[in-house]
């Protein structure tokens, strides 16, 4: 199993420097991964008044302030954001981090405040048609290679988007789901993991076992490879052995990698001292 530290992209860490920090911070004491959010208002009205960066700029800053460490979204709206950009954002992000970039995608939300406040449409059935579109364009566009398309919602004539990532054929695709919602998961079984939430454990809550043995055993028989990655996350204590007690038969029900987070509940949520205090601690190594 590997570990990665989870943080907004809102309140303390809407300023690059401090997620600069957070990723040396987090090299240091082991930990294999950042990813950070990527929202615009999130919920305006838990969230108004509240800086927000774009995850991009924070990523870079990230890049440039460490040298091992995995960096990425969990995860971008990709219907929020035009493929030929994201494309170049992605590549250009996977070339200066040396290829350390994973890819999380998903529809993004809460679609009324995060598209709808902005006039875009808000319809998850075209949101999703959007994300599986893009997500094919993604694919061809960062190959190096010419691209053509016709699509419902997108074209590309005779495109080449220079240079393609330094990750080959791709970087890691990661597809979001919320559990028991199936589509999703059979959606991400095409890719290179998947990252679901569960409806009942709020962002931060360690997930029941055996829902994660559930959407495992669903994507595995629509699909997901051996190589295939299982994210699931949450917070857990400073003491190494409490913290391997809650994670242990999540990777026995077949997680490989563990996400920390803070509970979207509390004020800890994008606060940098909670945060830095957990990275202090480490990771729960020992996990098998």
């Amino acid at each position: 199993m590997r570990f990665s530290v989870n943080i907004p992209n809102f309140g303390d860490f809407a300023d690059a420097r401090t997620v600069a920090r957070v990723a040396a911070a987090a090299e240091q004491e082991g930990w294999d991964a950042l990813f950070l959010w990527d929202h615009v208002v999130h919920d305006k009205d838990k969230r108004r008044g509240q800086p927000f960066g774009d995850p991009w700029m924070l990523l870079t800053a990230a890049a440039l302030a460490t040298s091992t460490l995995k960096l990425g979204t969990l995860v971008t709206a990709v219907p929020r954001r035009r493929p030929e950009h994201l494309a170049r954002q992605v590549a250009t992000l996977d070339a200066l981090s040396g290829g350390r970039v994973i890819f999380g995608a998903g529809l993004g939300g809460p679609i009324q405040d995060e598209f709808g406040s902005f006039g875009e449409p808000t319809d998850p059935v075209l949101l999703a048609e959007h994300l599986d579109e893009s997500l094919g364009l993604l694919d061809q566009y960062w190959s190096g290679n010419p691209v053509n398309h016709d699509g419902k919602h997108y074209q590309a004539r005779d495109v080449t988007l220079l240079p393609a990532t330094v990750q080959q054929p791709r970087p890691p695709v990661w597809l979001a789901a919320v559990w028991p919602n199936r589509r999703p998961v059979r959606r991400a079984a095409r890719w290179d993991g998947i990252a679901p939430l569960f409806t009942n454990a709020t962002h931060g809550v360690v997930p029941a076992a055996e829902d994660v043995r559930d959407v495992v055993s669903y994507a595995r028989k629509h699909g997901a490879g051996e190589k295939f990655e299982f994210v699931v996350g949450g917070r857990t204590p400073g003491d190494p052995a409490r913290a391997r007690d809650l994670i242990a038969p999540l990777a026995e029900a077949g997680a490989t990698w563990w996400d920390e987070r803070q509970l979207i509940t509390t004020s800890d949520l994008d606060r940098l001292e909670p945060t830095l205090r957990r990275i202090s601690q480490g990771p729960p190594r020992g996990v098998d």
